[in-house]
Parts: C-alpha cells; sequence; structure tokens
C-alpha cells in the first residue's frame, strides 16, 4: 500500500457485532481504510428480559484522552460519531474536531437503540443540534432522529423528510440524509438526500426477511470510508446506499431478537 487512508469513529460499542463501534470498523476495513476508535458508551442487551438495553457511558476524560491518542498522528481522512452518550462527551468531541482541524465530518446523531423508542438522553440530543451539526460535512439521521433535529416530530412522507432536511440543513450542516429505510410505507427504502440547493431520493427495494441491525451506523461508516477515499459527497452517499443494501441482503438472524446486517455483503457480491 503506497498510503494509508486513515478513518475515525467517535461512537458505542454494541456486543451484538452489528452496530456501534464494531459495524464502524467492519465497513471501515471494506473501504480500504486504517479505523480508529474512540469508545463512548458500553450496551449490553438482555436477552432475560425481552432484549431491553443497558447503556453505560464512558467517562468524558477518558474520551478526551482516547482522542488525543489518535490525533497525535494528525487528522484523519474522515471521521463520524455514533452513540455519544452524555452532553460532557458531545463537547469532547466538538473540542476534538475544532482543535485539530478535521475536515470530512459525518454526524450520525444516534439518539435511540434500535427496538427503544425513547431518546435516551434528550440534553445530548440537543447538544448534538447546536454543537456538532455545525461541524458535519454530513449528518444522517433517521425519521426519529430527523423529526427530534428539526422539530416536525413524526414524519411520515418523502415530502416531510425533504422540510426536515431542509430545516436540519439550516442548522449549519452542509449535507443532509434523513434515512427513511423500510420505515415509510410501500415496497421502496427511501432515503432523501439535501445539500443545500437539491434533494435526491435513493431508492431500493424493501429486502424481506430485514436483517437490518446497524444498518444506520453501517450507512454513515460508508459514507466515512467514501469520504476518506476521496469522493464527492454526492458519490459518498450514492455508494453507501448500495454497500449498506448488500449488508442487508446478506444479514442474518442473530436470535429471536435481532437480525444484524453483514458488513462484507456488498464484497461477496462482486
Amino acid at each position: 500500500m503506497s498510503k494509508i487512508i486513515k478513518t475515525l469513529t467517535i461512537a458505542g460499542s454494541d456486543s451484538s457485532g452489528g452496530a456501534g463501534i464494531q459495524a464502524d470498523l467492519k465497513t471501515f476495513e471494506e473501504y480500504g481504510t486504517y479505523g480508529f476508535s474512540a469508545l463512548t458508551t458500553i450496551v449490553t442487551m438482555d436477552p432475560d428480559n425481552g432484549w431491553h438495553h443497558n447503556v453505560y457511558p464512558v467517562d468524558a476524560a477518558i474520551v478526551a484522552e482516547q482522542l488525543k491518542t489518535i490525533f497525535a498522528g494528525g487528522p484523519v481522512n474522515a471521521m463520524k460519531t455514533g452513540m455519544l452518550g452524555s452532553v460532557e462527551i458531545v463537547k469532547v468531541a466538538e473540542q476534538a474536531i475544532r482543535e485539530n482541524l478535521q475536515g470530512n465530518v459525518v454526524i450520525d446523531p444516534v439518539m435511540v437503540c434500535k427496538g427503544e423508542d425513547e431518546v435516551l438522553n434528550p440534553e445530548s440530543a440537543q447538544a448534538i443540534r447546536d454543537l456538532l451539526l455545525p461541524l458535519a460535512t454530513v449528518v444522517t439521521p433517521n425519521l426519529f432522529e430527523a423529526g427530534v433535529l428539526s422539530g416536525l416530530g413524526k414524519l411520515t412522507t418523502i415530502e416531510d423528510m425533504k422540510e426536515a432536511a431542509r430545516l436540519i440543513h439550516g442548522l449549519g450542516a452542509r449535507n443532509v440524509v434523513v434515512k427513511g429505510g423500510k420505515a415509510l410505507d410501500g415496497s421502496k427504502a427511501i432515503d432523501v438526500f439535501f445539500n443545500g440547493t437539491d434533494y435526491t431520493v435513493f431508492e431500493a427495494d424493501k429486502i424481506e426477511p430485514a436483517h437490518n441491525h446497524g444498518a444506520g451506523c453501517t450507512f454513515a461508516a460508508a459514507i466515512t470510508g467514501g469520504l476518506a477515499n476521496g469522493l464527492t459527497v454526492d458519490e459518498a452517499v450514492a455508494k453507501a446506499k448500495d454497500f449498506v443494501s448488500a449488508a442487508i441482503r446478506n444479514g442474518f438472524a442473530f436470535n429471536q431478537y435481532v437480525g444484524p446486517v453483514f458488513h462484507g455483503g456488498h464484497r461477496l457480491e462482486q
């Protein structure tokens, strides 16, 4: 290899391997990049209690030490954030991005765990909105997150998604992808991309059974990998859509509660 392409994820650990930092690092590898990671939270799922999620934030000072270690080698080619867990950790991420003049920043504004339906920490969601969106090259909220960030609440149509993307762009993010996934009615999994001027609607056939645990993290990590490899934002988003669709097609049933995507799916289909 003549040049090492470096990527970074600041995110939580999903011990089931489908989402979080595990998804990010596997995706970075599929994109031919060297992945760094700063762990923010540890998430466990209880099979004796309906797969209930327990979330354990890492101390913000330890997150800062991890990022100091990583940025000792200078900025990376692209980075993403995932589950951040506390306002203090959001502030640590913001400081690291600003102090290291980090470009190609993908913000995945994780607010809930899959299978859960309440914001993990409303104050953290507000901090992401205020502190990280203005630094975002791309922000990738799902329907729930886009409804929170935009203030629109529940989104049910493509027009809702477009309006949410417009409002989120107004908060400072340069590009917005609202991930509809399988949540909208109909036979298509739909994402809406807005660059401040034009909307692009990405469609793919819904996949059944939908082993899609980790799809959102994987999508954002794939955009990060694309940007690190020199793709434009438009190109990186389009490639990420194909990448995550293949990951879902090749997903599997882990147990009765969850079916993760398979991050090597795109490679296996080539």
